[in-house]
């Protein structure tokens, strides 16, 4: 079995998404010892954002320069680790009402048509959906169902609707929220996600 561990935050060791990531992996690894885990650290090796000559690089003609190139190769190392990986774990705050720009260019390299969704006359159809995908998810503030601030949480909405666009419709998902409120908000919060970590089922 394969796991990769993704991790978006750009705080280190004072993420939430990262402890509560991080306690997930602990979890899964030690409940299958045999589980191969990979760890993609987006703040500490982070990925170009895509240009469009990194899109046109496959078309005929293409004037692709050495730079071109490495980032085609990258772009597909990082496609082919998500496709080997049986179980995917994200470490995802929200960052100003959506992911972090680190993460976003990672979905951007693995939402790929023809390799993790491609278009029929049916239109969009997914095409991974076999993996497990879990998600720790870290808030500031409350942007739970029926919170006033709901309509403006554009993390897990959009994780979930990318997930389900590759076929993976039903993510395990893992929220610490309100971390920001304050420190005894933090430490519940905290204490609530790694609790769920804990329980989870093994891999």
């Amino acid at each position: 079995m394969q796991l990769l561990h993704v991790d978006g935050s750009i705080l280190g060791a004072h993420s939430v998404s990262r402890t509560v990531s991080a306690a997930i992996v602990d979890r899964l690894r030690s409940e299958s010892p045999g589980l191969a885990v990979t760890h993609r650290d987006l703040a500490a090796t982070p990925l170009p954002h895509l240009s469009g000559a990194t899109l046109a690089a496959r078309q005929p003609n293409a004037g692709n320069t050495p730079d071109v190139l490495a980032d085609v190769a990258l772009g597909d190392a990082v496609l082919e680790e998500f496709l080997a990986a049986d179980i995917v774990v994200i470490g995802a705050p929200l960052y100003n009402f959506t992911i972090s720009s680190q993460l976003k260019a990672w979905i951007d390299r693995i939402l790929v048509a023809g390799r993790t969704f491609r278009y029929g006359e049916g239109g969009a159809e997914g095409l991974v959906g076999g993996k497990r995908v879990i998600l720790a998810i870290a808030r500031g503030g409350f942007y739970g169902p029926g919170t006033p601030y709901a309509a403006a949480e554009h993390a897990e909405t959009y994780l979930r609707a990318v997930l389900a666009f590759m076929g993976i419709a039903n993510p395990e998902i893992i929220v610490a929220e309100g971390i920001a409120v304050g420190p005894e908000q933090r430490e519940r919060a905290l204490a609530g996600a790694l609790e769920a970590a804990g329980a989870l089922k093994a891999a």
